[in-house]
């Protein structure tokens, strides 16, 4: 059923458990109006954390600064030559085409550029989107009420991830705008110490928040493909392709899943947020400019440049950081509700249960 190098890798991660129980726990969970109790699936351990207490959104944004900030990091050559073919699609014509210029001009290391703006930004964004994306999915399933987050469950993780990687993409900004400024602008700046004092001397604080827009433009419809789509290729995944129910799947079959489900919504996150990436891009480059008149100047054809390489990194940063997210809650015994289901009170009003 599951691939055999997938599960030796879910084994063999760093953030790897014992196995531990799934049972019922009740947690006293205060709607707006202070009547309700959330009852939840969640892991049986020595030294429980609480789901929806402080230390668990800490440690869920923990989860999300290394998910974010080291597989960004590590994808930063392609990254790399990503943004050189969307700012200068004369010069690098494709993937292959990027990797040998950048080698022949900067050498090896060269494809290293932008790493540190790359890990700061991106464990910053991690560390609000997973963490504030936790916290606004309790926020409005409280507000929603127990029926109603089954029934608006897709629209609640939409909701809860766009909400979240507003603040996210504040976070990113300016780390952002450093990477794009050090990859795309060839003799600029080297590294970090010496890019920021100069474009803060150069456009002052504007220089690091003018791509935001853009980035809530691209992030934005991203990661609510991200989490939703997460969200619903998981459940369906349990449903009809794993041939036992979620309880009876060791951790390590079910980081499988969470990998092959991570995927498939990086996919089509890349393709989703493609054309405000090389907005974003283009922008950063080019001081004084605007996200209007970048988009007029690519055209629609040329907003889709380097869509092949962006699949490529989307797809597979998605999926590990999924992957290292979930590890990350096995690692410290956090709860991790199964997939939905519905309520007995929803099934006994569709007339579904005697």
């Amino acid at each position: 059923m599951y691939p055999t190098a997938l599960t030796q890798l879910a084994r063999g991660n760093p953030f790897s458990s014992p196995l531990f129980n799934i049972q019922k726990v009740e947690e006293p969970k205060q709607s707006l109006h202070g009547q309700r109790t959330r009852t939840l699936a969640a892991a049986a351990t020595s030294d429980d954390v609480v789901f929806g207490s402080s230390k668990y959104y800490a440690l869920c944004g923990f989860g999300g600064i290394l998910s974010c900030g080291l597989t960004h990091t590590v994808m930063v050559p392609l990254d790399l030559v990503k943004c050189r073919l969307q700012v200068d699609p004369e010069k690098f014509k494709s993937i292959s085409n990027g990797f040998r210029l950048t080698v022949k001009e900067d050498g090896v290391r060269g494809l290293a550029k932008g790493w540190a703006p790359t890990f700061i930004g991106y464990s910053m964004q991690g560390l609000c989107k997973f963490g504030f994306y936790e916290v606004f999915k309790v926020f409005y399933s409280d507000l929603l009420g127990e029926e109603n987050t089954y029934l608006w469950r897709t629209s609640l993780y939409l909701a809860a991830s766009a909400s979240a990687e507003f603040f996210a993409d504040i976070a990113l900004a300016p780390m952002e705008a450093v990477k794009v400024r050090i990859q795309t602008k060839p003799g600029y700046a080297n590294t970090l110490r010496e890019c920021v004092p100069k474009m803060y001397a150069e456009e002052g604080v504007w220089a690091f928040y003018k791509g935001v827009v853009p980035l809530w433009m691209r992030q934005i419809p991203y990661t609510m493909m991200k989490f939703s789509c997460f969200e619903r290729t998981v459940e369906l995944l349990y449903k009809h392709a794993v041939p036992k129910p979620r309880s009876e799947c060791t951790k390590s079959e079910q980081l499988v899943v969470t990998f092959v489900a991570g995927y498939i919504a990086g996919v089509f996150c890349a393709i989703v947020s493609h054309p405000a990436d090389s907005v974003v891009s283009v922008l950063n480059k080019e001081s004084g400019s605007t996200a209007t008149q970048v988009l007029k100047k690519l055209g629609p054809k040329g907003v889709w440049k380097g869509l092949v390489a962006r699949i490529i990194m989307i797809g597979t940063l998605t999926a590990l950081q999924w992957f290292i997210y979930d590890s990350v809650k096995v690692y410290f015994r956090l709860p991790r509700p199964a997939p939905p289901e519905m309520p007995e009170s929803l099934k006994k009003k569709l007339g579904l249960t005697e």
